[in-house]
Order: C-alpha cells, then structure tokens, then sequence
C-alpha cells in the first residue's frame, strides 16, 4: 500500500464553537457523540473526512494525517530524512493507532496506522 492522506484534524482551544463555524460555512455534517467529544467529519464524495477537536495549546493548528502500515518504521524513516518524532506511536484502544511529527520546516503531520492487516 502506497501511503495516502486519510484525516485532516482542525484544533483550538473551543472544540464547540470550530465544529459550529466549519459546519455553518461548508454544510459538514459534524458527529461529536463519542467519549472524547471529538468532533468527527464525514467524508464527501471524493474527499476524506477529519476531525475537530479541543486543543491545550495556546494556538489551533490543522494537521493532515497519512495512512501506514508501521508507523515505528516511518517515524524512523522520517528521522533518518531530518525530520523529527513529536508524538510517539500511540494506541487509542478501539479508536486509533497514531503518530506525530514535524518535518524539517517544522511542519507537524500525522501517521495513522491502517486497520488492514
């Protein structure tokens, strides 16, 4: 499999207020109803769907997520290339398997493991 973008997440610091600005500008249609609150976006014809979620940070940001089978084996490829781990492969039992990292211009992006084996 060839890696692809597969989820786009937009944070800030009110998760309520982003959901009801994005879904009243381009008609998204927006589930929170999950124990995190997250918001997630349906994918349209075409596309692909993402998520709105809270943030500590003091600044939103938006991040593009990229399916892998092995995130372990990109995040190394990805530090052997210059860029840098933020967030080490993590396990979301049940939801997600994910990593974070910036990339030499200090870019963040996501990995998402693909659920196929």
């Amino acid at each position: 499999m060839k890696p692809r973008v597969v989820h786009f997440e937009i944070l800030g610091k009110d998760a309520r207020k982003l959901s009801d600005f994005y879904s009243g500008v381009f008609d998204w249609e927006i589930n929170a109803d999950n124990p995190m609150n997250y918001g997630m976006v349906a994918a349209e014809e075409g596309g692909i769907g993402g998520g709105i979620g809270a943030t500590d940070s003091d600044k939103g940001h938006a991040t593009f997520y990229i399916e892998v089978e092995d995130t372990d084996f990109y995040l190394k490829k990805i530090e052997e290339k210059g860029g840098r781990t933020i967030v080490p492969t993590t396990v979301i039992p049940d939801m997600v398997t994910f990593a974070l990292f910036q990339d030499p211009e200090g870019n963040t992006v996501g990995l998402v493991k693909s659920e196929k084996p």
